[in-house]
């Protein structure tokens, strides 16, 4: 199998089909949601929080059984039925029509692959073994959730203003770039967390 390129998308305005709508459709949806993409999910039967996205105007909901047609004008595809069949028509119907596919826990029928990922803020860590072994890429996940703790978010949020500053600055660019690879050291994270944390006395 050839390596996968690792690669984070802009699914912004991106128009993406979701086929399926029940437990394992949820979090492929709400991914999506999360992304500001255009989401329109086509289902026979839907769950309630897919149904509540409706409501709210997050997705567009149609209960009806899928048509070809339903992938014209779409960027990507996530596939989720009970139907193996179905699922393996509706993604070489996408294949054809340059569409990437993806049919949830069927990696010969993926254009691409769901990492594991860990999020603080906008720092995120993806793992993926190339389909082989989901499992090891969740245990990794949780792994690096404990050595990469909640306060990350706020750290990378400060970096990035601070960036912004030092970028600003009429510094030469190798003081730029020095003083931009020491704000990113473990030590400057430490002194960021001992300068959060409530002195003697002071309420947290």
């Amino acid at each position: 199998m050839s390596s996968l390129f690792p690669i984070f998308v802009k699914f912004e305005g991106w128009r993406c089909l979701v086929v399926g709508a029940g437990k394992v459709a949820v979090g492929k949806i709400a991914g999506l949601v999360q992304t500001g993409a255009r989401v329109r999910v086509v289902a026979i039967q839907a769950e309630p929080a897919v149904r509540e996205w409706a409501a709210s105007g997050q997705i567009e909901l149609e209960l009806r059984p899928f048509k070809a047609d339903d992938l014209d004008q779409t960027r990507l595809a996530v596939i989720a039925t009970p139907s193996p069949d179905l699922n393996e028509t509706i993604f070489r119907e996408a294949q054809r029509r340059g569409v990437l596919c993806n049919v949830v826990d069927v990696p010969e029928l993926c254009d691409f692959y769901y990492p594991a990922v860990v999020h603080r803020g906008d720092l995120q860590i993806a793992i993926s073994t190339n389909g082989k072994s989901p499992a090891l890429a969740r245990r990794l996940r949780e792994q690096l959730e404990q050595q990469f703790g909640p306060d990350y978010a706020e750290w990378i949020e400060d970096l990035g203003e601070t960036r912004k500053l030092v970028l600003a600055s009429k510094l030469d660019a190798d003081r730029k770039r020095q003083l931009l690879l020491s704000l990113a050291s473990r030590d400057a994270l430490e002194a960021a967390l001992a300068a959060a944390e409530p002195t003697p006395g002071q309420v947290a």
